[in-house]
């Protein structure tokens, strides 16, 4: 399995992230808040998850995926991003998380943008 490392945005599921943290103990994630990005712009968020090389995990439909779009077209580094309906439910996130996780690299979410559910 490739180690995958993940940004949680603001306002992500709590239910979702306690989930894969007991699926998976050792899970690389880590949230906004966490890093001092709390109150922070969708760009800066993205901007510091490509220097820690991390894809970022969002409920934001809305904003967040035109700003990846914006980085991948101005040939920025850009590790991934998952977008989730924010009704998704929390084992169908879950599931649909770690079935990345154990069937793609994190190369091969570079310059992507998927959207779950699958």
């Amino acid at each position: 399995m490739s180690i995958f490392k993940f940004l949680t945005d603001e306002n992500f599921e709590s239910a979702i992230l306690r989930g894969l943290f007991r699926r998976d103990p050792q899970i690389d994630i880590i949230r906004v808040q966490d890093v001092g990005l709390m109150t922070a712009e969708d760009p800066d968020i993205l901007d510091w998850a490509a220097q820690h090389d991390r894809i970022v995990l969002t409920h934001d439909l809305r904003t967040m995926p035109n700003f990846a779009y914006q980085r991948i077209s101005q040939r920025q580094k850009m590790p991934g991003l998952i977008v989730m309906r924010p009704d998704i439910r929390p084992g169908t996130a879950i599931d649909d998380i770690f079935l990345i996780v154990e069937c793609a690299t994190p190369d091969e979410l570079r310059n992507s943008i998927l959207r779950l559910p699958f």
